[in-house]
């Protein structure tokens, strides 16, 4: 493994990488192929896959609940984020044979399904970060039960005249009003414009359930604040508002993942956000503050501590 070694600092591993631009590493007796670790894929930063894997093994810890057991849609960009990526839900054919998959029914598929790759270990995130995958989009259910989302969604997405100071504002709203059902939500930043509260449900609700209570409150929150909120996907009405978003609560759909990169012009990051942050942004109207790059990220979560934790845990159940 010329030049290529894993470093555990406390509970994070770290992939440091280097020599040639192909090389082989070993993860718990899985051989991984690294190729073309040089290429540079955020042009503006000089960002490169090296890079890239580095990320995902330090964030690794706190990444694999969230990613374990689901299926996997991958945004992969091996020329780099300035020229067009591809999504790709087929797993590769020429995936290791120690890559797990998971094969689900799908309509507009020529086979009538699609053979998902699961991210249940190290070696497959870092193999998966080695196709220039940048960002993991993920269901909200598990592989083995598609019918019964694990948490409930809301993305919040900014209109033109509109930024993530506003989404923030929203998100608080909405966390004020899930609470006066007793529910408790968990918010993250997308990585790109807009932030997602999630629902932790845990406790086997099926999609149209959820998909009805998300589209029931983004409607009365958008008959509630009709300059601020939008519940209709049409772009001509989202000018100066936040959309709610609430088809995400879909079987067919998958969201970005909590510490997932985003393929932007430079390297932001997914990441978890408590009130406190939301509201200190407001307050300062500093939209920066809610904006997290891959470096920042792996030195603040250097404990393995996640503060995304309570939605793969926290059982609760909507009321009727």
């Amino acid at each position: 493994m010329s030049g290529l070694r894993l470093a555990k600092k406390d509970r994070v591993t770290r992939l440091a990488v280097g020599g040639p631009q192909k090389s082989e590493l070993e993860i718990d007796g899985r051989l991984i192929q690294l190729s073309n670790l040089d290429r540079i894929l955020y042009p503006e930063t000089g960002f490169t896959k090296r890079d890239l894997i580095d990320y995902y093994a330090g964030v690794a810890p706190v990444l694999l609940p969230h990613l374990e057991g689901r299926p996997l849609s991958m945004h992969r960009f091996p020329e780099g984020v300035d020229e067009e990526g591809f999504w790709e839900k087929q797993c590769p054919a020429h995936r290791p044979d120690w890559v797990a998959t998971a094969s689900i029914k799908s309509r507009s598929s020529s086979r009538g399904k699609v053979e998902y790759c699961l991210v249940n270990d190290l070696p497959t995130l870092i193999w998966v970060a080695n196709l220039a995958c940048v960002e993991l989009h993920v269901s909200l259910a598990a592989a083995r039960r598609r019918k019964t989302p694990d948490f409930m969604v809301f993305d919040l997405d900014p209109g033109e005249g509109s930024d993530i100071l506003d989404c923030a504002e929203i998100a608080l709203l909405i966390h004020d009003t899930l609470k006066g059902q007793q529910l408790e939500c968990e918010a993250k930043v997308s990585g790109s414009k807009g932030i997602q509260v999630y629902v932790p449900l845990n406790s086997r609700a099926r999609y149209e359930r959820t998909g009805n209570f998300a589209h029931s409150l983004a409607r009365a929150f958008e008959e509630e604040l009709p300059d601020l909120v939008v519940s209709n996907m049409r772009r001509e009405l989202r000018k100066g508002k936040v959309l709610i978003d609430w088809s995400q609560n879909s079987e067919h759909k998958t969201t970005v993942a909590v510490y997932s990169m985003r393929a932007k012009p430079e390297p932001t990051v997914s990441f978890p956000v408590r009130r406190e942050r939301l509201e200190r942004a407001l307050d300062r109207c500093d939209p920066e503050s809610l904006r997290f790059k891959p470096e920042w990220v792996l030195k603040n979560i250097s404990g393995g501590e996640d503060p995304f934790a309570p939605v793969l845990h926290k059982s609760q159940k909507l009321p009727r």
